[in-house]
């Protein structure tokens, strides 16, 4: 007991007291206030950026801010000026397979470099989650305090976009078309792009050419679609409602799909797929199958990602700007949140990215 009692004494002496410990000072309105002469008040409204607080009298008090390594409480100056400078970015199905898709990589890095250059923060959301399923469009916006949401993904008739519209959140949408007071979009030329690709095959005297579309109900989907059938139908080419499947976005579902396709539709000689992740999973049916790209199957992606240029043969497809998009989407929001006029509806141009997985068909 003696040894043990000794041993608690010895531990004691190794306990910091306050007299021993350095408690580092966070500076506070009241030591710039201190170091300037100014009022806490004008010291607040001159780092919120007020208007009524001269110019020199700003840079004083910005300088001194700065010499005292002051770091605003984030949240006292929401509630104070009413804004959180932090804007959402929900997106509908986040999974492990869209790691080959770089499309929101991209557009997750356009939205954060246009957010460098101002004094906004973004958050990612997931909304399919189990934990925002049953939420309210408003509710995730609330209980974040967000001034602003970017959203991509949703289906065409997800019951957000109702929610969305009728919010008074300024709200920015990329691929789903909804315009409103605080709402709008940004986009590309979906169909011109699908009709240009096809309009292609067509040129490569393809006459019998299939579609692996994406998700029936995503607005892309339907674009690409429509594109499809009017080339076909300007090329004086029938329709053939038997030779078009949905792969839903898949690369393991596009493969599955068209693998009975092929079998069943021997005269097919090209294949348009609305994502290049579908198109790898034609890529590999036809490899199943023994079937030789591009001597005997042409094959078209959409969007550009990094691995089409990579496979063999590499992915003749349409290219995008998701980078653009995420970039325009930003600017909209922001202009949304501070009350500035901007369109509600822009459109970036695609290109058509010719490589080798297209030949000239020599079928007569």
């Amino acid at each position: 007991m003696k040894h043990f009692q000794t041993q608690v004494k010895m531990l004691l002496r190794y306990v910091p007291t306050a007299k021993h410990l350095e408690v580092d000072h966070m500076t506070t309105l009241k030591d710039i206030a201190t170091k300037t002469g100014f009022s806490i008040t004008t010291i607040s409204r001159a780092l919120n950026g007020y208007s009524d607080v001269n110019e020199t009298t700003r840079e004083l008090i910005t300088q001194a801010a700065k010499e005292l390594n002051y770091s605003p409480n984030i949240l006292a100056r929401s509630l104070v000026m009413k804004q959180s400078k932090t804007i959402g970015f929900i997106i509908a199905d986040l999974q492990r397979e869209s790691a080959k898709d770089s499309f929101m990589f991209d557009s997750l890095c356009g939205i954060s470099d246009a957010l460098s250059s101002t004094d906004y923060e973004f958050v990612l959301l997931n909304a399919y989650t189990s934990r925002q399923h049953n939420k309210t469009y408003q509710q995730m916006c609330s209980e974040r305090q967000l001034d602003g949401v970017i959203i991509q993904g949703l289906p065409t008739k997800d019951p957000y976009l109702q929610e969305i519209i009728a919010s008074d959140i300024p709200c920015v949408l990329i691929d789903i078309p909804a315009e409103g007071e605080n709402v709008g979009y940004v986009t590309t030329n979906h169909k011109e792009s699908a009709i240009r690709a096809v309009q292609y095959l067509c040129r490569m005297n393809h006459q019998h050419i299939a579609y692996v579309n994406g998700t029936p109900d995503v607005y892309v989907s339907i674009q690409r679609k429509e594109g499809y059938e009017i080339a076909l139908s300007e090329a004086g080419i029938k329709v053939n409602e038997n030779y078009i499947v949905n792969g839903n976005f898949s690369e393991q579902l596009a493969k599955q799909a068209i693998i009975p396709l092929l079998l069943n539709h021997p005269e097919i000689t090209g294949v348009f797929c609305a994502s290049d992740v579908m198109a790898l999973g034609v890529l590999q049916a036809a490899r199943k199958l023994g079937i030789p790209v591009p001597e005997r199957l042409s094959i078209i992606g959409f969007d550009n990602i990094l691995l089409s240029e990579y496979v063999t043969p590499p992915l003749t497809t349409i290219g995008q700007s998701p980078y653009g998009l995420g970039l325009a989407a930003v600017k909209m929001l922001i202009h949304f949140i501070e009350g500035k006029n901007t369109p509600t509806f822009i459109e970036i141009k695609n290109e058509l990215i010719i490589r080798d997985s297209v030949a000239l068909c020599k079928k007569p």
